[in-house]
């Protein structure tokens, strides 16, 4: 496939995948009691409401670039813009933090087993058609669901799997960790300039992967 072919079949599912992600944060928010989403109109399924225009467009055409072009690694990530919580407002802050931040990744897993029903619905199908391209779509969305859920269960916050491991370490050691926040960012771009990414997560997705295709039978 060209550029313009790989970009109009991956649009939908990286956006939906980077976006709802999310969303999904700040509609567990609200559950447990922060409202600071939904009073700035962020607690929603609209796609538009979340879109960073580098996170969530650039960056991830640019790996699209590469990758059709043969130099790139071929392993799609991106972000949206953070929906805001205030975790002092959730009714008990250091417990709920854990589903808050949960509720991103797992909404990624929900949305990579919906790509693989999709997959084995079209697997056998028509060559003609849609049946390819919603093959193809398939693809790409299992790939950036699962890429995104992996790497932000990464226990580095403000990674989600370092807010889980916040909530559950004790008070101090919680407050201890934290401060790690701050410099979050710069370590995670490190590691991945330096290849120390790639390495952590590829075993990590051949794992996710093959669960996936034991469990849809592919």
């Amino acid at each position: 496939m060209n550029f313009i072919q790989t970009l109009a079949i991956s649009a939908l599912p990286i956006i939906f995948a980077i976006t709802l992600h999310e969303a999904a944060h700040g509609y567990a928010a609200r559950h447990f009691g922060d409202p600071t989403a939904w009073q700035m109109g962020r607690i929603s399924l609209n796609p538009l409401r979340h879109v960073d225009m580098v996170g969530t467009l650039i960056v991830p055409a640019v790996i699209l670039v590469l990758s059709t072009m043969g130099g790139g690694s071929g392993m799609l990530f991106g972000w949206a813009k953070p929906v805001p919580v205030d975790f002092s407002r959730l009714r008990r802050p250091k417990q709920d933090m854990l589903w808050v931040a949960a509720a991103g990744p797992g909404a990624n897993l929900i949305m990579a087993l919906a790509w693989a029903l999709v997959l084995k619905l079209t697997i056998g199908g028509s060559a003609y058609g849609y049946s390819e391209a919603l093959r193809e779509m398939a693809l790409v969305g299992i790939s950036i669901n699962g890429v995104l859920m992996v790497l932000n269960l990464l226990p580095l916050p403000p990674l989600d799997g370092g807010r889980i491991v916040a909530s559950l370490l004790p008070h101090r050691a919680a407050w201890k960790f934290s401060q790690l926040e701050r410099w979050g960012f710069p370590i995670l771009l490190a590691l991945l300039f330096l290849g120390v990414l790639d390495t952590i997560l590829r075993p990590l997705l051949r794992v996710f992967n093959t669960l996936i295709r034991t469990l849809f039978g592919f």
